[in-house]
């Protein structure tokens, strides 16, 4: 009996190359990204490409950056991922461009229905808007939108959109003052 790659691939089930992408995306993120050694960021943005991300140009992706599935990921143009961001994209995760994500914020699109029985997932994707600052420490979570140049303050958490151009900090989250941005230093 001839097989050929075209016969191995219809008898091989989409879950179980799926469970095969992801287990190689645990062991290139555990060598690449979960480490302290300082790979160069074309490095791993050609890793993340490869596994499906869309990423802009002039991305600065820091040690100990943790990406759940690079799929659900898409970066713009100067991004800057700091030391320890986690990213647990089961749902679409956007950022936009000229946007910095600080030392351990932490990014979660999925919950759960603690008022069912049966506490079924949550999942609903987040957008992060030109120009975000997520301070260090900071939590965004599932459904929310980050409007254009705000800023979510050293470990606050946003489970509700912020608006454009604002700097929201307290707890719980409160808008604080209008962001405002000069051109000239």
């Amino acid at each position: 009996m001839k097989t050929d790659l075209s016969t191995f691939r219809d008898e091989v089930s989409p879950g179980f190359i799926r469970k095969f992408r992801y287990l190689l995306w645990l062991l290139v993120a555990n060598l690449i990204f979960l480490s302290n050694i300082p790979y160069p960021n074309v490095l791993k943005v050609f890793i993340l490409r490869i596994f499906g991300a869309k990423v802009g140009l002039h991305v600065v992706i820091k040690p100990w950056v943790k990406i759940k599935f690079p799929w659900n990921l898409s970066l713009g143009d100067y991004v800057w991922l700091g030391e320890e961001v986690w990213i647990d994209n089961i749902s679409k995760v956007t950022i936009q461009s000229h946007v910095c994500i600080s030392q351990g914020a932490f990014l979660l699109t999925g919950n759960h229905n603690f008022s069912k029985a049966h506490f079924p997932l949550i999942s609903n994707q987040i957008t992060v808007e030109d120009g975000v600052w997520v301070c260090a420490k900071a939590i965004v979570t599932g459904g929310v939108t980050l409007g254009t140049h705000s800023v979510l303050s050293l470990g606050c958490i946003a489970t509700k959109d912020l608006e454009s151009y604002y700097i929201y900090g307290n707890f719980p989250l409160e808008k604080i003052k209008p962001r405002t941005i000069t051109t000239h230093e």
